[in-house]
């Protein structure tokens, strides 16, 4: 499985980005996809999760400012930012859950700053 992400980028407080990754198959094969995230000196934490039937789940950092979505004939799973933060740059990293394992994209990096 492979997985592509991209879309990050320099954006100012209160700017927007959408991420997107691009999966080497199917989505329909995952429990859930969805996106983590890791700032310097910080430990991986989870932001969204999107599941096959198409219930999300937020971090409550997140809540009423990211969405997350899928495309299933693109194989694509998308995370829009909207309103964000300084305390949002970070490393995003996609992943997809099959069964017990893991698999995670390469990350995209988002940088808030003025």
């Amino acid at each position: 499985v492979q997985l592509q992400a991209s879309g990050g980028g320099l954006v100012q407080p209160g700017g927007s980005l959408r991420l997107s990754c691009a999966a080497s198959e199917t989505i329909f094969g995952f429990n859930y996809m969805g996106w983590y995230r890791q700032a310097p000196g910080k430990q991986r934490e989870r932001v969204a999760t999107i599941t096959t039937g198409g219930v999300t789940d937020y971090a409550d950092s997140v809540k009423g400012r990211f969405t997350i979505s899928r495309d299933n004939a693109k194989n694509t799973v998308s995370l829009q930012m909207n309103n964000l933060e300084p305390e949002d740059t970070a490393v995003y990293l996609c992943v997809a859950r099959r069964w017990s394992a893991n698999y995670w994209g390469q990350g995209t990096l988002v940088t808030v700053s003025s």
